[in-house]
């Protein structure tokens, strides 16, 4: 059975999608950007601070569905420019330890509401 999870503590989902949907003992994330959900707007910094961002709202979700971030298994990591990886890399490794999640990161075009970067993940028990 599918269930739609909504954590107070990630930013609402702003258009028709779930910040994350769970069936069958995996659970998918939709893409988050950096916003603090107490505020509602960007996080203040750069890259660093945007993925750290992205990071905690995922937690936020994670820890709503009863999951955490050794249960992640894949993530997206998308990009608003690849001269940011070295940095985004560095904070996403604070927050995952070895066996690691399978990975794709990748510079796109534009990311919404200017984002540098955006995050979406697959979690399973």
């Amino acid at each position: 059975m599918k269930r739609n999870i909504s954590s107070p503590h990630a930013p609402k989902a702003v258009g028709p999608y779930s910040q994350a949907v769970e069936i069958n003992g995996t659970l998918y994330i939709s893409g988050q950007l950096p916003i603090d959900p107490t505020t509602g707007v960007f996080v203040e910094g750069g890259a660093a601070e945007q993925t750290a961002q992205c990071l905690k709202n995922i937690g936020a979700i994670l820890h709503e569905a009863g999951y955490d971030y050794p249960d992640v298994v894949k993530s997206t990591v998308l990009m608003a420019d690849m001269n940011d990886f070295a940095v985004m890399n560095d904070i996403y490794a604070r927050f995952y330890d070895a066996p690691f999640p399978a990975r794709v990161a990748c510079q796109v075009a534009r990311l919404p509401m200017g984002a540098l970067i955006e995050i979406e993940t697959i979690a399973a028990k």
